[in-house]
């Protein structure tokens, strides 16, 4: 893009300079000549202006599409993560659980002690 806006640039300095030259040396009074002057350089200033202002909206228009864009996937991949938390979150509970249970019957299977304490119990 800046490639492209330095060859125009480069152009357009160009066109002007180039005509500016062939006013100089054209057959006509130095009034007429330098209204001739005036009036190119004013076209040329406009025309830069123009493409000016053109780029520039490009640009933005740009860069808004690619926020649009950016906060879109970004909104994607946040609830693609908070789904796969969910999930690990549940497959976690349901291994709590099975330990849990394998815990219970474990106390249950473990042979009481006689010394009057209650049976261990397990941490979870």
């Amino acid at each position: 893009m800046a490639n492209t806006g330095n060859t125009l640039l480069a152009l357009i300095t160009g066109a002007a300079i180039g005509a500016g030259i062939g006013l100089l040396y054209a057959p006509d009074s130095g009034e007429n000549t330098r209204k001739k002057l005036k009036k190119d350089a004013q076209d040329a200033q406009d025309k830069l202006n123009k493409r000016y202002h053109e780029t520039s909206s490009n640009l933005s228009e740009k860069a808004k599409k690619a926020r649009v864009d950016f906060e879109r996937r970004l909104e994607e991949t946040l609830s693609s993560a908070s789904h796969k938390a969910d999930d690990i979150l549940d497959a976690m509970e349901t291994k709590l659980e099975e330990l849990r249970k394998q815990n219970a019957k474990l106390q249950k299977d473990k042979p009481g002690k006689s010394s009057g304490k209650s049976p261990d119990k397990a941490v979870v």
